[in-house]
């Protein structure tokens, strides 16, 4: 009997034991730690630094140049400034082309501006020498006070005194009309209505042939080159009065200015220019 009690304990602590040894063995359930997040996101950043501390000692190690240590943050800031640096350069430098293009194009403005500047005074300085010339061939001038059998217009305003040499002409009084001209030239000359005088005065004297007269008041009538619809024609006649007179070269040089100085010409006074670059054996 007390064998089997013995027995009976005996087995009660063995499995008391094993029980204690079981509960032991089985894990019991933990909590979150807040600091394993934070251990973790301090990993990463370090394994961030170590990526980019070898990137750069890989760098320095191929190109053998010193190795410079920024923040990404920084590197990131420096690239900015590089781009927006070289974006004001690429402005600048267009800011610049086109700044040599508005000067190269002001220069020519200027050039082209003297050039006409030249041009027109040279041609005026032909003008006169051509009038002196015409003026050494014709007969000395009367005196004072005497016109040659061409009385002297009465002293009236210029509207009405050339409005009276106009309607002679219109009446085909040629006559009458040179006289009228002559009149309102040797007084109102100046006036608004002067080189228009002159060049009705060269029509009266074209048509009767008195060449080195028509030449003249011709040369009155264009000089300053009037943008008026007689001038082209003038510029015409004056050509073909230096024709009649054996001047082919004056009549030829003055045959080239008409399309420089009106290109919009008629077709009329072009076609009597051609012709008397004709007549004149121009080049």
């Amino acid at each position: 009997m007390k064998l089997k009690s013995a027995a009976f304990a005996a087995l009660l602590a063995t499995s008391a034991l094993t029980g204690a040894a079981a509960i032991a063995q089985t894990p019991l359930p933990l909590e979150a730690d807040p600091l394993d997040d934070r251990s973790a996101r301090r990993v990463e950043r370090m394994e961030k630094v170590v990526r980019e501390l070898r990137s750069i000692v890989f760098q320095g190690r191929d190109t053998g140049k010193p190795v410079v240590v920024q923040p990404a943050e920084t590197e990131a800031m420096i690239q900015t400034m590089a781009t927006r640096v070289t974006d004001l350069e690429e402005s600048l430098q267009r800011l610049n082309g086109q700044n040599e293009t508005l000067n190269f194009d002001l220069n020519q403005a200027k050039r082209e501006a003297a050039d006409a500047k030249n041009q027109a005074m040279a041609l005026n300085d032909r003008l006169t020498a051509l009038e002196q010339k015409i003026a050494s061939g014709m007969v000395a001038a009367p005196p004072p006070g005497e016109t040659g059998g061409l009385p002297m217009a009465q002293d009236v305003d210029p509207e009405t005194a050339f409005a009276n040499a106009r309607q002679m002409l219109l009446d085909g009084d040629y006559a009458g009309a040179e006289r009228a001209f002559a009149g309102f030239v040797e007084q109102h000359g100046d006036s608004p209505k002067g080189a228009e005088a002159r060049y009705w005065l060269a029509e009266t004297q074209y048509v009767r042939q008195a060449y080195p007269d028509a030449a003249a008041s011709y040369i009155g009538a264009i000089r300053g080159w009037p943008k008026t619809g007689w001038a082209p024609d003038a510029v015409v006649k004056l050509a073909r009065s230096l024709s009649a007179m054996n001047r082919a070269a004056d009549a030829c040089k003055t045959l080239d200015e008409l399309p420089k100085r009106y290109p919009n010409a008629s077709a009329a006074v072009k076609s009597r220019a051609a012709t008397t670059r004709t007549q004149a054996k121009c080049a």
